[in-house]
C-alpha cells in the first residue's frame, strides 16, 4: 500500500498485518479451549450500561476457513443480546497468518502490560464529561466543604473518591453530605479521617439512625479519639467496615442514656445481614 512505502523497519515492526470487516456474529467461533468461561453476570452488567462508544473491535483469526475469536467473546455474545440477533455484524481485527498455539499466546499475553484506570482518574474524566453524578460530589466536596479531590492523601484532600461514590450510590446525596459535615466537624481534617473505612462507617451511622443520631454528640464524643485510634479499635474488634463503625459506635454510646441500638446495623429489610459481636452493647 502506498501509505506505507516511506516507513522504516522500525515502524512496520508497530503496524500489526491486519484488516478490518464487519462480520455477522453468526459466523465467528469462540469456543477455544484457552479462553474463559463466559460470565453471564459479565454480560448483564454490559447490557445494562450498554454503551456503543465503548464497544472494541473484536480481535479474530482467520484460520482454516472459519472466523476464530481470541479478545472480545463477551462483546460479541452482549451485542447479540441487545440487538437481539446473531445475525448482527461487528467491526474485526482479523489476522491471516495465526496458528491456534499464537493465538492462545496472544490471549493469554493481551493483558499484561494493560495499565488499569484508578478510581481518581475515572472521576476526574467523569467530571470533565461534565456527568451529573460525579458534578454532584465534586461540588460537595470542593465548593461547600472547601476541600481538594486527589490521587493521592494529602491535607485538606480527599483521595478516597470510590467511597464518596459508594456513599453517594448507596445513600443518597444527603447522607454524603451529612458525613463529611460530621467527619470535618469532628477531626478538623486530620490524617485518615477522610479515608474510605472511616467515611464509609459514618455513612452507615447516619443512614441507620439518621436524627435519632444526635451530630453535636458524636462530634463531642468521637473527637477525643484520633482517626488512628479509631483505625486502631477497628482492625481490633473484627475486619471490614463494621468493625468501623463498631468502634464509633462504642464511642458515641459511651455513658449516653440514649445510646443507639446495635440492631439498627446489623438487620435490613427484618432480615440479619450479618451477626453483631456478643461483647456489644444493645440496650437503648
Amino acid at each position: 500500500m502506498s501509505e506505507f512505502a516511506n516507513l522504516t523497519e522500525l515502524q512496520r515492526r508497530c503496524i500489526p498485518d491486519v484488516h478490518f470487516d464487519l462480520i455477522p456474529i453468526r459466523n465467528l467461533v469462540s469456543n477455544q479451549d484457552y479462553q474463559r468461561d463466559l460470565s453471564e453476570s459479565h454480560i448483564t452488567k454490559t447490557i445494562r450500561d450498554f454503551d456503543v462508544y465503548q464497544i472494541n473491535p473484536v480481535k479474530v483469526s482467520h484460520r482454516d476457513g472459519q472466523n476464530y475469536v481470541f479478545d472480545g467473546q463477551h462483546t460479541i455474545e452482549m451485542i447479540a443480546s441487545v440487538s437481539e440477533s446473531r445475525d448482527t455484524p461487528v467491526w474485526c481485527m482479523v489476522y491471516d497468518d495465526l496458528q491456534y498455539a499464537e493465538e492462545a499466546h496472544i490471549f493469554a499475553e493481551q493483558q499484561k502490560h494493560v495499565k488499569a484506570l484508578v478510581p481518581y482518574e475515572m472521576f476526574t474524566a467523569h467530571v470533565e464529561a461534565g456527568d451529573n453524578k460525579q458534578m454532584m460530589i465534586h461540588n460537595l466536596v470542593t465548593n461547600v466543604f472547601k476541600l481538594k479531590i486527589s490521587g493521592s492523601r494529602a491535607p485538606g484532600t480527599i483521595s478516597a473518591v470510590s467511597a464518596l461514590e459508594f456513599i453517594f450510590d448507596r445513600y443518597g446525596y444527603e447522607v454524603l453530605e451529612r458525613t463529611l459535615g460530621l467527619s470535618l466537624s469532628t477531626w478538623e481534617g486530620e490524617d485518615l479521617s477522610l479515608s474510605s473505612s472511616i467515611l464509609k462507617a459514618i455513612a452507615m451511622m447516619v443512614s441507620a439512625y439518621g436524627d435519632k443520631l444526635d451530630d453535636e454528640t458524636f462530634r463531642d464524643r468521637v473527637s477525643k479519639f484520633s482517626p488512628k485510634a479509631v483505625c486502631r479499635n477497628a482492625r481490633d474488634r473484627r475486619p471490614g467496615i463494621y468493625g468501623y463503625v463498631e468502634s464509633l459506635l462504642i464511642i458515641y454510646n459511651g455513658k449516653n442514656k440514649k445510646k443507639l441500638n446495635i440492631r439498627k446495623l446489623f438487620w435490613s429489610n427484618g432480615r440479619r445481614a450479618t451477626p453483631p459481636p456478643p461483647d456489644f452493647v444493645t440496650d437503648g
